[in-house]
């Protein structure tokens, strides 16, 4: 049996104990391996802003962990609801990316998680103008600064002296 097979069955299993009447399936997308639920209740497994959600993911992997310590980490979302989420933030992000290139003002933007964190700095890893940075701070959920890039670490042909 497969990590994302002992996932499917956890996760089948948690949501009948809860008495949920779903349907599970599979993806091993470029995100990593992927159970979608799909149900008539989905606004009760979401939860307000995606907690139960993330509490249920949570509960799942670390269940597969202890079954399996190899297991990859298995993402859950219901009815799409994360993948939505996460297209929206990262297009706000890019919004607020263009606001920094035109004003030059760094932008602070709301607390993330890790995960959505992570997300944000890909976008940046390789722009040549923009950068993201984590506030320090032990706290899961943290805010990130967009800023221009120093570009003082790059040479300017028009500041070199003259000979």
């Amino acid at each position: 049996m497969t990590p994302l097979d002992q996932a499917r069955q956890i996760l089948d299993t948690l949501l009948g104990y809860l008495g949920f009447v779903v349907t599970i399936e599979e993806d091993n997308g470029e995100d990593g391996p992927t159970l979608q639920i799909l149900c008539e209740e989905p606004d009760d497994l979401i939860g307000r802003r995606g907690e139960v959600l993330e509490d249920i993911q949570y509960l799942v992997n670390r269940i597969l962990l202890r079954q399996d310590p190899t297991a990859p980490r298995i993402r859950v979302d219901c009815e799409y609801y994360r993948s939505m989420r996460e297209d929206r933030l990262l297009e706000k992000v890019k919004q607020q990316a263009d606001r920094v290139r035109a004003t030059g003002q760094s932008v602070i933007l709301n607390p993330l998680n890790s995960y959505y964190r992570r997300l944000v700095h890909n976008i940046f890893a390789e722009d040549p103008a923009i950068m993201s940075e984590s506030a320090a701070g032990t706290q899961r959920f943290k805010r990130i600064t967009l800023r221009r890039r120093n570009r003082s670490s790059q040479p300017n042909p028009a500041s070199k002296p003259s000979a």
